[in-house]
């Protein structure tokens, strides 16, 4: 069993107005000084297999037909 993270967040340049409204939140809570917050998400995944060359051409293909927007976001894998 092969376990992965695949970190999806958006482009440099993409607004992100969901990372704005989590700024404004932070500061009307009392949290001074925070900027440019930017907001994403987190796949966990358990793939069979222990091959880990196929595993990440696997969550390659995964991330370009589901898990991301690849013209409004990037991704990075982490496979343990």
């Amino acid at each position: 069993m092969i376990k992965a993270r695949v970190t999806v967040t958006l482009k440099n340049g993409v607004l992100d107005p969901q990372g704005k409204a989590i700024e404004g939140a932070l500061g009307s809570l009392g949290f001074e000084g925070v900027h440019q917050v930017r907001q994403g998400k987190v796949f966990d995944l358990e793939i069979d297999g222990t091959d880990k060359g196929q595993a990440e051409a696997n969550l390659k293909t995964m991330c370009d037909k589901l898990l991301a927007n690849t013209v409004i976001e990037n991704y990075t894998i982490a496979i343990d």
